[in-house]
């Protein structure tokens, strides 16, 4: 019997299997940021301890970081401390920071595959539950909570339970128009987000091996959204040339001997999975929520839905959706105002999604009520999206162009919505208050949808807005 990638790569980091059924699980990879790692290090200070493996261990810093400015110290007292706190803690324990003078800032799901950090067969740990983004590697990447950050730091290993793994395969080819994006929502319309609690989803068939990298991040990284503890792509030969010649990544004939070893950890033709579930491509449209979670999700023709197509014990979170969204069933979303339209995230803010969202904004000006702001994942998506002109052409369709952090993904920053405002939103979660206003609404979409709202001022159909020409 053939063995996924999640067994092959389980068995290679199982240091031994604990009373408790869990396994403790070696980590080859710790990311670390500014939110999550303070307590940890003060826990590892009272403890007496070091960190175990520092060369292992890489910190950035995002969710607090202010995206108009870099001048500190940080007008905000918390963000100051924290930023100063990270800076102290790595100082002392021998850790590298990739902080903004470095040239290689950004969220830390973004910089660790652009900067080749993220191999497959890994397994990568971070206090940041989108972790599982890195899955898009071959790698089995999970978030963890501040304790565990202690933990790994002091001994580069984390218990944890093997999951069982769902393989989900997406048969046919994409429309245009239609992203990344709008699949994971689908997937997370169709399975519920508690759908995958128990689960690792391994994510294969036609549309996903045509996927770019970048876009199976975007895929991997709503996993969690999902229920699922991790998400991943078998590693193939897209996945080995985006590596090839990344700044941490093997190099020369190092390179080759890792591939052959990549390729190895690869699911089995004839791996037994605990379930599959199958979906035609042409049965997604450009996606949009309408609710608060990642799971109340519709393509833009679509109305909202009735309480009666939901199972009983989801009503009551309907209603509270309808409440809170100030939406009614049977209504479209096609035209629903917008106040302000976000492009960034760890899950959208990459070079692709820029070329996306700028091949969109290029054909108007933003609407004169909504506030429209483009979040850089990294600083070297920053660069390049300049060299390629794209920055400018957001500015002169009324973007504001910002520094790379996290921004207005969770407003644990200056950005943040205020009042009852309605964004669309590139980014993983529309819950209540999760971008920094308490009745601050979020309407999540592909980036290329974002750049369309903010142009017409409310969600439309960015089919309308592509060239005939113009690649899904």
């Amino acid at each position: 019997m053939g063995k996924s990638l999640l067994d092959k790569v389980w068995e290679a980091h199982t240091v031994r299997e604990l009373p408790t059924g869990q396994t403790q699980l070696f980590v080859g990879l710790h990311l670390i940021h500014e939110v999550t790692s303070p307590q940890a290090f003060s826990m590892l200070r009272e403890a007496g301890l070091r960190v175990l493996f520092p060369e292992r261990t890489v910190a950035t810093v995002d969710h607090i970081v202010p995206t108009d400015t870099r001048e500190r110290p940080y007008a905000d007292a918390d963000a100051e401390r924290m930023m100063t706190a990270l800076e102290r803690n790595c100082r002392e324990f021998g850790i590298r920071l990739l902080g903004p003078e470095t040239g290689q800032q950004g969220i830390v799901h973004v910089i660790g595959p652009e900067l080749g950090l993220t191999q497959p067969g890994m397994t990568v740990a971070c206090g940041d539950s989108h972790t599982s983004t890195h899955g898009a590697f071959g790698c089995v990447a999970f978030g963890i909570g501040t304790s565990q950050v202690r933990d790994v730091l002091a001994t580069q290993c984390v218990a944890m339970k093997k999951p069982k793994v769902r393989r989900i395969v997406v048969e046919g080819t994409l429309s245009r128009g239609v992203y990344a994006k709008d699949v994971i929502l689908a997937i997370i319309r169709r399975l519920g987000v508690k759908g995958g609690v128990g689960y690792a989803y391994e994510y294969a068939g036609p549309v996903f091996e045509r996927m770019t990298m970048e876009e199976r991040m975007t895929v991997c990284n709503m996993s969690i959204e999902g229920g699922a503890r991790l998400g991943y792509v078998n590693p193939d030969e897209t996945t080995f040339a985006y590596l090839r010649g990344r700044p941490f990544a093997p190099a020369g004939e190092a390179f080759e001997h890792a591939v052959a070893w990549w390729k190895s950890m690869a699911s089995d033709p004839d791996a037994r999975y605990d379930d599959v579930v199958r979906l035609e491509a042409d049965s997604i449209g450009p996606m949009v929520t309408w609710g608060i979670h990642p799971g109340h999700a519709i393509s833009v023709d679509e109305e909202v839905p009735p309480p009666e197509a939901f199972p009983e014990e989801e009503r009551r979170t309907v209603e509270e959706a309808y409440a809170y969204m100030d939406l009614r069933p049977g209504r479209p979303l096609r035209g629903f105002r917008i106040d302000v339209a976000f492009i960034g995230s760890c899950t959208n803010a990459r070079i692709s999604d820029l070329r996306e969202a700028a091949r969109v904004a290029r054909k108007g000006k933003v609407a004169p009520h909504v506030r429209a702001l483009v979040v850089p994942g990294s600083q070297q998506v920053a660069r390049q999206a300049e060299e390629e002109g794209l920055a400018e052409i957001f500015r002169e369709a009324g973007f504001e162009w910002r520094l790379p952090g996290c921004s207005m993904c969770l407003a644990m920053n200056p950005d943040k919505l205020v009042g009852r405002q309605v964004c669309a939103s590139s980014s993983n979660r529309n819950f209540r208050g999760r971008q920094g206003s308490p009745t601050g609404r979020t309407l999540l979409m592909s980036p290329a949808m974002v750049a369309a709202a903010a142009l017409e001022g409310a969600v439309t159909d960015v089919r309308g807005w592509l060239d005939p020409e113009d690649a899904a």
